[in-house]
């Protein structure tokens, strides 16, 4: 053990004591869009794919839930600007899990016959790193996920990845 291992258990540990253990979880993740149909053909098959399932709708949005966390697509009236862009200020995508090798070649299979793009094709299935099992994947609206073999461990998951210092 190194001298960063304990400062970083007994972080995690204090997180488990906060709110019955849920201390430090991942509550949501709500994502704003413009066209919520496209959104829920996307989102919606995406997640209820991996495991989640609906939990809430309303005229502008859905939700979906796994666990104690949830995600929301939403076309709020409130959406300003431009088109989404990942590589702008913000969050460049959303990382999820896949249980096991054969499980992730077929979703990922299947998202590309369902609109998601490849990223990184020409280093797919390493372009997070050597070992790292992943698909990057855009929809039409241009927001990214990755699809990590489950292979990879939650500290495998905090890698850098592609978007470190590389335009993705």
């Amino acid at each position: 053990m190194n001298a960063g291992d304990g400062a970083r258990d007994s972080a995690h540990a204090g997180a488990r004591d906060i709110l019955g253990g849920v201390g430090g979880t991942l509550h949501h993740v709500e994502v704003w869009v413009r066209d919520l149909e496209a959104a829920v053909a996307s989102w919606g098959w995406l997640l209820e794919r991996l495991g989640w399932v609906p939990y809430q709708r309303w005229e502008c949005g859905r939700s979906w839930r796994l666990g104690g966390t949830y995600l929301v697509v939403e076309a709020s009236p409130a959406v300003r600007g431009e088109a989404y862009d990942r590589r702008r200020q913000g969050v460049n995508h959303l990382a999820f899990h896949v249980a096991g090798e054969q499980e992730w070649e077929k979703v990922t299979a299947e998202a590309l016959e369902r609109g998601w793009r490849l990223l990184f094709a020409d280093r797919h299935p390493f372009a997070g790193g050597p070992g790292h099992r992943a698909a990057y994947l855009e929809n039409g609206e241009g927001f990214e996920v990755e699809l990590v073999a489950a292979e990879d461990g939650p500290e495998a998951v905090g890698g850098a990845g592609p978007g470190a210092g590389v335009a993705s």
